[in-house]
């Protein structure tokens, strides 16, 4: 992964409308409400990269949960799968829809997991991705 590149400031409101849209600003909120819902955990704003804006991490003792992205129009919702989550998604992959399936099975491997990169534009993935969140670490709030 390299090194993390922390942000001077954290984007407002106002500048990540301007970047995805208000209707995708919603989505974005919305995604980050649900994984609140679930999981207590450090989120880390850095810079994007060579593809996206911003990078917003999910973590907790040294190891990320998801990773949400932003660039103009676009969010990207990325979840690395090491070798025995993989399994585990196997498992449950009946319970999951056949684009979260699609998207997951063209995603690439790399050594040290799947990276699976899902472009949400409404919430109707959210319970699955909430279900694969759980592949890598069980909620820990009530």
């Amino acid at each position: 992964m390299g090194e993390e590149i922390m942000l001077e400031k954290i984007p407002t409101e106002s500048s990540m409308i301007e970047l995805l849209g208000r209707s995708l600003y919603e989505i974005w909120q919305q995604l980050c409400m649900t994984i609140d819902k679930k999981y207590e955990m450090d989120r880390i704003w850095n810079n994007g990269g060579k593809k996206w804006t911003y990078e917003y991490k999910y973590r907790r003792g040294g190891k990320t949960l998801c990773c949400l992205y932003a660039k103009s129009s676009c969010i990207g919702f990325m979840i690395i799968f090491g070798k025995d989550e993989r399994a585990k998604f196997e498992d449950i992959r009946d319970t999951l829809s056949g684009s979260i399936c699609k998207q997951y099975d063209e995603a690439k491997i790399y050594r040290d997991g799947k990276w699976v990169m899902f472009e949400p534009i409404d919430t109707t993935e959210f319970d699955d991705y909430i279900k694969l969140l759980a592949i890598k670490r069980k909620p820990n709030k009530k």
